[in-house]
């Protein structure tokens, strides 16, 4: 995909460590997304989507006082969110199971492991823009569609024998 087919976007940075944050700018920036926004943590991320409404999110899971899994369920559930349907890349080293179900569980859209290449940005970026997800929302849950693949033969609003409509909304 050429860059200029992400040239309308603005993303917003929310990472502690200045040089990820420089660099992440940098692989946007050289994949055409020029308006960049920053913030250090997940508090001064919310401010900042208040400022700037962002087309997209990547976030660090690891930060204070906000980690990325709380700034992300703020994002998504808090009835002050300025958008809980923007998409959010989790942007992380911590990669072991538990973790990446709690970022999941709190709504990330994609998730990125560290060392980031820009193909791997590529990539979740592909999928945030050309295939986004229908978001769900339940008693326990907001957030993109945890199911990626689509049944030929499905007919019906609920994919799981038990789902119910008051429990499953989806946008």
């Amino acid at each position: 995909m050429p860059s200029s087919a992400y040239e309308h976007l603005h993303a917003l940075v929310v990472e502690d460590n200045v040089h990820m944050r420089t660099l992440l700018r940098s692989l946007l920036h050289a994949l055409g997304i020029k308006n960049v926004s920053e913030a250090a943590d997940g508090d001064a991320g919310l401010r900042e989507m208040r400022n700037h409404t962002p087309d997209l999110i990547l976030t660090d899971l690891s930060m204070m006082p906000t980690d990325g899994i709380a700034f992300t369920r703020q994002v998504r559930t808090s009835q002050n969110s300025p958008n809980p349907y923007v998409p959010i890349i989790m942007v992380t080293g911590h990669t072991e199971r538990p973790l990446v179900e709690s970022a999941r569980d709190a709504g990330v859209t994609e998730f990125l492991a560290k060392p980031i290449t820009v193909n791997n940005l590529i990539a979740r970026l592909a999928e945030i823009v050309e295939r986004p997800r229908p978001f769900v929302k339940c008693e326990t849950y907001f957030g993109p569609d945890r199911r990626r693949r689509k049944m030929k033969d499905f007919t019906g609003p609920w994919r799981r024998h038990d789902d119910t409509a008051e429990e499953v909304e989806v946008r």
